[in-house]
């Protein structure tokens, strides 16, 4: 079978009678272009069917209009939900999106950074909640923006108060007369966590006169519900009487653990989630939770990072955006 041929600018130029120059306006629609013009030209398009080649475009023009996005794990409803946020200013603005998985490892992130630079994106979105120093040093070795959504590092970044958020919750746990509460999450020395979160968890325990004890501090593994099933003998040892959970599906893990070994939530254990995805209001009882915007999440830094490839002046690269407190069933 012979190959199909591809259509180039060149075939619909001839086919027009026109420049080719002409007929990237028309495809643009440039006002200098006559009407009869553009429309004859978009007719000998559609009837060639050319899709014009983005990334041509862009050597020419030094502009793709593409955002490349990296995702740690596309079926986590957190962050599916960013990506639901970022996609529709996306459209708005006219920019195409390149999704890109990691699941949260070096080696893959490089590669898809290497991906993305070769398909001469325009600007980057990291979701993650961790940043390796060489991905750190290779995103910063390019000189097209990068915008970290629900992720801290030395970017431009949207985000929550990560530690005053934490301190709430933990507040709320500590006033319903726990003195053992335990803070759970998939990496302990993670920085989203270290730096902010068990700060925040420590600060909550000080304002109450409560002393840290190390010994409070769980870690699950992985972000997943059955890193958060397994730690149920860990907390029962240390007789933790609530936790905060830093994460959606390991705090329904370690809830449905506990309730499963006869301990019943929220009378004798409590359980408070961070994100307060989809998955805190399927699980019985539902999970009481930090409350994110996470789509709105998504959204800013796809805004933030349209300013910056276009150059316009930001006024703030750092932006927090608001939380809250969900109380449920998990909790008394």
């Amino acid at each position: 079978m012979k190959k199909k041929e591809t259509v180039t600018i060149y075939d619909v130029a001839r086919e027009a009678s026109v420049s080719m120059a002409t007929v990237s306006r028309a495809i643009n629609h440039n006002h200098n272009v006559k009407p009869e013009t553009e429309k004859k030209v978009l007719d000998v398009v559609k009837r060639l069917n050319y899709r014009p080649n983005d990334v041509a475009r862009g050597l020419a023009s030094k502009k793709t209009t593409t955002v490349g996005v990296i995702i740690p794990n596309v079926t986590n409803s957190y962050f599916a939900a960013l990506a639901r946020g970022i996609d529709d200013i996306a459209e708005m603005y006219q920019y195409n999106i390149i999704l890109t998985n990691s699941d949260g490892d070096e080696k893959k992130e490089l590669k898809a950074l290497n991906t993305l630079y070769s398909k001469q994106v325009d600007g980057l979105i990291f979701m993650g909640n961790e940043i390796s120093e060489a991905v750190r040093s290779d995103m910063s070795n390019e000189r097209i923006p990068v915008v970290l959504a629900g992720s801290v590092n030395q970017f431009n970044s949207v985000n929550i108060d990560y530690r005053k958020a934490v301190y709430a919750q933990t507040n709320e746990l500590l006033k319903n007369g726990n003195d053992r509460v335990a803070f759970v999450a998939s990496h302990l020395n993670r920085s989203i966590n270290k730096d902010y979160r068990i700060e925040g968890y420590k600060d909550a325990l000080r304002d109450a006169g409560i002393p840290f004890r190390k010994t409070l501090l769980f870690e699950a593994n992985e972000a997943t519900y059955d890193s958060g099933y397994k730690l149920r003998n860990k907390l029962v040892q240390e007789e933790v009487t609530a936790a905060i959970v830093s994460n959606d599906d390991v705090a329904a893990g370690v809830m449905n653990s506990m309730s499963d070994g006869g301990i019943n939530v929220p009378e004798q254990f409590e359980v408070a989630t961070s994100d307060n995805t989809k998955l805190t209001e399927m699980t019985r009882p539902m999970l009481s939770t930090i409350t994110q915007p996470l789509y709105d999440i998504g959204a800013v830094s796809m805004r933030l990072l349209t300013k910056l490839m276009k150059n316009e002046e930001v006024s703030e690269r750092n932006i927090l955006l608001p939380f809250g407190l969900k109380d449920r069933n998990s909790t008394k």
